[in-house]
């Protein structure tokens, strides 16, 4: 292979985990489309969350999958299953159902880009001459590009075409992906196996969870990553509603796309807060998001956007932060035969805290939410104590 061919190998896989990216977050500035059609705010918070019933025991399974079958075959069915996916939600105006199924099926196809997708261009990198950590960052990168350009674009056009009049609101955004997703899939045919078939798994690829510095400084951490971006675009634009008239839908898209964007832009930055003595950017990330969480509560207490698209742009710049340093800090801890089976751990892990708006809407009508988001600054809080105490322990050795 040519030298400079080598070192662009890695773009094709990176495009696939761009597509999957693009299908797991293009619902996300739908929410308020869904409402309008007469769903509830528990049913679409429920939908927007229904994808981790399949994307975490997706991320437990996919990494294993490929250590027996290779990276490629599984890489190829989680963009097929990204673009089946987007074909299922297009179904939705049939029924609520059709929806349903479409988000359970992008969780796997958002699974395999996290824990297969992300080694892959990883490896892919290495073997074009590029350092490891580059290839980490690319993969998280390209990851949250597509979860911010798949948000942005859908809402967009959306907005277009509520403005002409045009119906298939509910049904064009998921046609587009789709035809993105083919594309991927056809990208993929001349990229290179970096692992071929081998043993089935071991009952030891998840051993290094029980690690310390895994329980005591990754564990505590990511939950919020998702978490916190859950809050900004799921949370925010429902209690400033009141405030936006009809340009719901085109706050909920500068919303998601400013936490995205902010999250991606950040990510070259986390390297450099990064330490192998300490865990400076999982701590540097924690401070961001407890601070990003207390401007929420603020926003929901005026119901006014701008504090709003404030506490967005803080919690992306948080959630880039403590999705790369977290990756980084995995990196170091798990032997590379593991690394994908536990990369599928850390996202399940992630992912957890995506279920966050759907407690918080349940919660609402027990309690407002400014108290409901104060609680969770204390709890982020509670979490970064327990990271900067063992910041500096339990460092992990060669492996």
């Amino acid at each position: 292979m040519p030298r400079s061919a080598a070192r662009s190998i890695w773009w094709p896989a990176a495009v696939a985990v761009f597509a999957c990216g693009w299908g797991g977050n293009q619902f996300t500035p739908l929410l308020v489309v869904y409402r309008e059609a007469g769903l509830s705010i528990v049913t679409v918070d429920a939908l927007l969350g229904a994808y981790v019933i399949g994307l975490v025991p997706g991320l437990l399974l996919a990494g294993s999958l490929s250590e027996r079958f290779g990276r490629k075959p599984v890489m190829v069915a989680g963009t097929a299953l990204s673009l089946l996916a987007s074909v299922l939600i297009a179904l939705g105006p049939l029924g609520v159902g059709w929806v349903a199924a479409g988000r359970f099926v992008t969780g796997f196809g958002v699974a395999v880009a996290m824990a297969v997708g992300s080694t892959w261009v990883t490896e892919l990198s290495v073997l074009g001459g590029a350092p490891a950590p580059t290839g980490t960052r690319r993969g998280a990168l390209w990851l949250t590009l597509g979860f911010g350009l798949g948000a942005g674009v859908a809402g967009a056009f959306a907005q277009l075409l509520t403005w002409l009049d045009v119906p298939g609101v509910r049904v064009w955004p998921f046609v587009l992906h789709a035809v993105l997703a083919a594309g991927a899939l056809v990208s993929l045919v001349r990229v290179p196996e970096t692992r071929g078939a081998g043993p089935a798994a071991s009952s030891a690829r998840f051993a290094d969870a029980r690690r310390p510095r895994f329980l005591r400084v990754i564990a505590p951490m990511a939950p919020w990553i998702f978490g916190s971006a859950g809050v900004a675009y799921a949370i925010l634009p429902q209690v400033v509603g009141e405030k936006l008239g009809s340009h719901g839908l085109a706050f909920s898209t500068l919303i998601t796309v400013a936490t995205l964007g902010a999250g991606a832009l950040v990510q070259p930055f986390a390297r450099r807060l990064d330490r192998t003595t300490s865990a400076r950017a999982v701590l540097s990330g924690m401070v961001l998001m407890s601070a990003g969480l207390a401007v929420s509560a603020v926003a929901a207490a005026l119901r006014s956007p701008w504090p709003a698209l404030a506490a967005a742009l803080v919690l992306g710049a948080a959630y880039g932060i403590a999705l790369v340093g977290g990756l980084l800090e995995l990196q170091r801890l798990v032997r590379p035969e593991r690394l994908a089976a536990m990369t599928g751990a850390y996202y399940a892990l992630a992912y957890v805290g995506f279920l966050l708006p759907s407690v918080l809407a349940l919660l609402s009508g027990l309690a407002s939410y400014p108290f409901l988001l104060g609680c969770l600054v204390l709890l982020a809080l509670a979490g970064t104590a327990v990271i900067l105490r063992h910041s500096r322990r339990d460092l992990p050795t060669p492996v």
